[in-house]
């Protein structure tokens, strides 16, 4: 044997020493087929005021078996990144069929009653997405799958409070009860939550009662709810010159408050005239 060959033998040999004594880590496997994106999508789920619920779904295919351990993730609007997170999918590779994938996130896509105002007052619709990467393990190796689909929604619009009826019943020369019904009108394509709505009526320039009504309640999409307020104008609510006023036949009145809500607050002024009626 030549010494070459001799040399080569020992630092073989004495490799294996190395590792035996020591342990060597082998090379990580290669993937032994690669798992592609074939289909994607992001659904909305439930919308709200200020909040959507998004749901992301995809197909993947993939020459051999495997494993879509995860999905890491974040939740855009309007290009800012709202949030960050992991859904755990543990779904199995079929090979040589598409296999489906989905999770859903929650976030809130408006931050600030202002950022609500600039929403309603803007119009249009804003780009709700999910982006990230898929991630796939197949035996020792591991594959991140990018992915980023996205939705356009309705922008949320702040409610409007108006007059839906109102009479005034003349039960004397110096009594008046005015019957009032507020309507909050929503037209947004989802429920709207109320926090409350405060409401302050004045006749003739003077206040005369004041309240709060819809609390923790809600209004349902594109609909109107309506809430009645009742005022006596008599000589103890109003002063003693009630019995010219009422002669008039005509009573000015003004209506103010505020609409709350979750990041929403919105005030509101209402005047006209009610024309009395002879109650029976």
């Amino acid at each position: 044997m030549s010494s070459v060959m001799r040399k080569t033998s020992l630092v073989v040999q004495l490799a294996a020493l190395v590792c035996l004594g020591l342990g060597c880590a082998s090379a990580p496997s290669r993937p032994s087929a690669q798992a592609s994106l074939t289909g994607q999508q992001t659904s909305v789920e439930s919308q709200g005021l200020t909040e959507a619920t998004l749901r992301f779904g995809a197909q993947l295919e993939s020459a051999g078996p495997g494993m879509v351990e995860r999905a890491d993730y974040e939740l855009v609007s309007e290009g800012k990144v709202l949030k960050k997170g992991s859904a755990k999918l543990e779904t199995a590779l079929q090979p040589g069929a598409a296999t489906e994938v989905s999770f859903q996130e929650k976030a809130a896509y408006v931050q600030s009653p202002e950022d609500l105002a600039r929403l309603s007052a803007q119009g249009g619709t804003v780009l709700l997405a999910l982006r990230g990467v898929l991630v796939v393990r197949s035996g020792d190796s591991e594959q991140q799958v990018p992915f980023a689909a996205s939705r356009a929604v309705r922008v949320p619009r702040l409610p409007t409070v108006v007059v839906e009826e109102l009479d005034g019943a003349r039960y004397s020369a110096e009594e008046v009860q005015l019957n009032l019904r507020l309507g909050i009108r929503n037209p947004n394509p989802f429920p709207l939550k109320l926090d409350g709505l405060t409401w302050q009526v004045a006749v003739a320039g003077k206040a005369l009662d004041s309240g709060t009504l819809a609390q923790a309640d809600s209004v349902d999409a594109s609909a109107t709810g309506v809430y009645p307020v009742e005022v006596a104008v008599t000589k103890d609510s109003w002063g003693p010159e009630v019995k010219s006023l009422i002669s008039r036949g005509i009573l000015p009145y003004g209506v103010t408050g505020e609409l709350t809500g979750p990041l929403m607050r919105v005030p509101y002024s209402l005047t006209g005239e009610v024309k009395l009626n002879v109650s029976r």
